[in-house]
């Protein structure tokens, strides 16, 4: 291999024979308006090779592997997650994988989490922002949320199509609009029912550049105003809002990348493909746009390109590169605690003179 191969890619599906089959089974061939796309290990790896990409970290994507059934959604996440331990032994260094979980079963997927974190080794998690209509946050994956905080685990959040989109009469594919409805509505979601304040240390990849979040941050922030949500947000929703890391699958323009920029530090901006969903000519299409982008120094690509990443994923360092950490937070501190109170009082009065 070349030198300068050396990418990381935090948004890369995998596909395999398997799961297709179930897929079909279940009358499934598209996904959220985009036919199921063909994979093998080799496939991958080619497009890799081409696309500078040391090293992919894949995902199920949509629509996941609950289908009604318990025992079988629990026995293909398993078999899921096994596989990709496969193929990362079988070719070391090339792949790393997000395990997917029956999701929303909460007792199984925490019980798939434990087993993929601890036993397999699996670099994260992937959850759909919503999973049969119910989103992230919700109160049902409490203990979910609890063992990937105790395990400062990292979090793949990609999204599904939510049963409501179905019922808008739009010819959009899912895939175009929908999608980013989804990312944004569950990441929203996390922090209105402070989610990301009980459990600080769980680590969240945005997939799509967090949809239209960075767009509308600053409206989502007016939440602070809201007694019944500045007290589940007591550090200031923005300050959540930051914590996110975004991948730049399908979104590396100047127009999402601009809003991006103002919203979070450079190194929570991490490259992703959405390979094979992105076949391979979009794939060369998203490395050239991203190289073009002018609101971003030389550095800062590169870093979006691997070091960005490795802050995240030090086991995926070359022997000798150093990587970085990257950072893990606490629930609000004292000092914290006690500016909220502070403006909780100023938000009371305010809501008060409001409803006069």
């Amino acid at each position: 291999m070349s030198k300068e191969i050396n990418i990381v890619d935090v948004h890369h599906h995998f596909i395999p024979s398997f799961y297709t089959e179930i897929l079909e089974k279940q009358g499934i061939k598209i996904v959220a308006g985009a036919p199921l796309p063909s994979w093998a290990p080799k496939r991958s790896l080619d497009a890799m090779d081409i696309n500078g990409i040391r090293t992919a970290i894949t995902s199920i994507s949509s629509p996941g592997v609950y289908f009604g059934n318990r025992d079988a959604a629990v026995a293909l996440a398993r078999r899921c997650n096994e596989y990709a331990k496969e193929i990362k032994e079988l070719y070391p260094g090339r792949f790393g994988s997000f395990a997917i979980l029956p999701m929303p079963l909460p007792k199984e997927a925490t019980q798939e989490a434990i087993y993929a974190l601890d036993t397999l080794k699996a670099e994260g998690i992937v959850l759909l922002a919503s999973t049969r209509g119910k989103f992230l946050g919700d109160p049902d994956f409490e203990e979910l949320m609890a063992e990937l905080n105790k395990r400062n685990a990292v979090v793949f959040v990609h999204p599904d199509i939510h049963p409501s989109s179905e019922t808008l009469g739009l010819k959009t594919p899912g895939f175009i609009l929908e999608f980013l409805c989804d990312t944004t509505r569950a990441a929203v979601n996390l922090i209105y029912s402070g989610t990301l304040e009980k459990y600080p240390r769980i680590r969240w990849i945005l997939a799509h550049a967090g949809g239209f979040l960075p767009y509308v941050a600053w409206r989502v922030s007016l939440g602070n105003l809201l007694p019944e949500i500045s007290e589940k947000t007591p550090q200031g929703i923005l300050t959540y809002l930051k914590r996110f890391y975004f991948d730049t699958a399908l979104s590396p323009s100047p127009f999402a990348m601009a809003a991006l920029k103002e919203l979070v530090e450079p190194d929570h901006i991490l490259f992703g493909s959405d390979f094979p969903f992105a076949p391979e000519p979009l794939l060369i299409h998203q490395r050239e746009e991203l190289s073009r982008l002018k609101q971003f120094s030389s550095s800062t690509l590169s870093g979006i390109d691997r070091g960005h990443a490795l802050k995240l994923f030090p086991n995926l360092a070359a022997k000798g590169e150093i990587s970085g950490t990257a950072p893990i937070f606490d629930k609000v501190s004292l000092r914290s605690s006690i500016k909220f109170q502070v403006i909780k009082r100023f938000v009371s009065l305010a809501s008060k003179a409001r409803n006069r």
